[in-house]
């Protein structure tokens, strides 16, 4: 067995993998499959992994690829009074599903090995924080860019995989890639739902079974704001209305925001002439569920 795995046996996950703890334990192996003439792929994680990380895992996999994927419940990504001390953490569980999966190396760091007790740098990226989950979360995103960027720097990746249901930090992050020349592919994959259309997230796992039942209000909502633009509705406060208006009839919710937007500057759409996403935020007792549909009427519809 590997070294790096030692700490870890017994567990069901493919003994090939290797779960690297440190940042010199990956860079070195990243090293050796790079000598070896392999494309590095990375999958950016916080664990408690589901269908929707594992469609992330099978896209990044691949021939003549190393598949990284990281788990590590980033501390700066989350505000004051949420839910990081209860955020779950299932990592035998996750390695499992990694080995099951084809991953290679499993980046499982310390929030010490990535984070040095005198550290000041972080990443902001203007104008697309500032908005949606932005407005609500302070200072997010700023935990969210500056992770990713010590993951791209650590493992150095050909591409990147994310999911559409986080689609403002989707946006954010491929802002960030580009300011900074990051020699990074950004591979986003289409939201995985459940088969009553509600997107897999971790924070599902809080809700109880009438909340759980309550969640469907967003994604129906969602949808139907999609259907008015499809039947040439191209007004925003409009559609926007009608989504409200849909969720509030559930009860038991409360909204965070709704909007419409545009996909590439998360600005407000004035009309709904280009690509958009319509995206929305809602709590449910004390747990917060994002999800959005990406609308482009270039393609047929409306």
């Amino acid at each position: 067995m590997n070294p790096l795995l030692a700490s870890d046996a017994g567990l069901a996950y493919d003994s090939a993998m290797e779960t690297a703890r440190t940042i010199a334990d990956v860079r070195r192996a990243v090293a050796a499959a790079r000598g070896a003439g392999k494309r590095i792929h990375l999958v950016p994680t916080m664990g408690a992994l589901h269908e929707g990380h594992r469609s992330l895992l099978r896209a990044a996999r691949a021939d003549g690829r190393l598949v990284v994927a990281s788990i590590f419940v980033n501390p700066t990504q989350f505000g004051p009074g949420e839910d990081f001390e209860r955020y779950p953490r299932p990592v035998e569980a996750d390695l499992d599903i990694c080995g099951q999966d084809g991953v290679d190396v499993v980046f499982l760091p310390s929030v010490a090995e990535m984070y040095p007790p005198d550290g000041r740098t972080t990443v902001h990226v203007a104008g697309l924080t500032k908005r949606l989950c932005g407005a609500h979360r302070p200072g997010h995103f700023d935990g969210v860019t500056t992770v990713v960027l010590k993951l791209f720097n650590i493992v150095q990746p050909d591409a990147a995989y994310f999911g559409q249901k986080d689609g403002q930090q989707v946006a954010v992050i491929r802002r960030m890639v580009a300011d900074l020349d990051v020699p990074t592919e950004i591979v986003v994959c289409p939201t995985v739902r459940d088969t009553d259309g509600v997107a897999l997230s971790s924070r599902n796992a809080y809700l109880e079974p009438d909340q759980r039942r309550r969640a469907r209000c967003l994604i129906e909502a969602l949808r139907l704001g999609e259907a008015m633009i499809r039947d040439g509705e191209r007004r925003p406060d409009t559609i926007t209305r009608a989504i409200r208006a849909r969720i509030e009839a559930t009860g038991g919710c409360t909204i965070d925001y709704i909007e419409a937007v545009d996909l590439a500057t998360l600005e407000p759409a004035a009309w709904i002439d280009r690509p958009c996403m319509l995206a929305g935020a809602i709590r449910i007792g004390s747990t917060r569920l994002i999800d959005n549909v990406v609308v482009d009427v270039s393609d047929g519809g409306g």
